[in-house]
């Protein structure tokens, strides 16, 4: 499969939980996003020329640049997804908190205490 194909499989997919209702296909259609980018990174080094960089120097050597790339955004969407995530279990207190209208917690009586009864004890999960 090339990589043309991985990446556009991969755009796609990502574009179509962006635009589904709830927080998390949101969250999961940017990670989606950030390892397209990682394979178009890794696919500017060029794909064909793999050889390590240690062995030899010449025409046929790895670029290590895009490798480079790759590794900082890797790191980059793996904080992202983290914060993206964090943001979501915060809002998780019910039904009013997800503007989008999904992923409600089945629990919730709609009072934003998450089904633990009480009406804003003020205590956090």
């Amino acid at each position: 499969m090339s990589a043309a194909l991985v990446v556009g499989v991969l755009v796609a997919a990502g574009v179509f939980l962006l635009l589904r209702p709830g927080l998390l296909r949101v969250v999961l259609g940017f990670v989606l996003l950030g390892h397209a980018v990682n394979v178009v990174l890794l696919a500017a080094g060029g794909l064909g020329r793999r050889t390590a960089a240690l062995e030899e120097v010449g025409p046929g050597t790895a670029d290590p640049l895009p490798q480079a790339f790759v590794l900082t955004a890797i790191v980059i969407s793996f904080g992202i997804t983290i914060h993206l995530l964090g943001l979501l279990r915060r809002g998780a207190g019910g039904p009013a908190t997800d503007p989008t209208g999904g992923d409600a917690d089945a629990d919730s009586d709609g009072d934003g205490a998450g089904g633990e009864g009480g009406h804003g004890t003020g205590r956090r999960r």
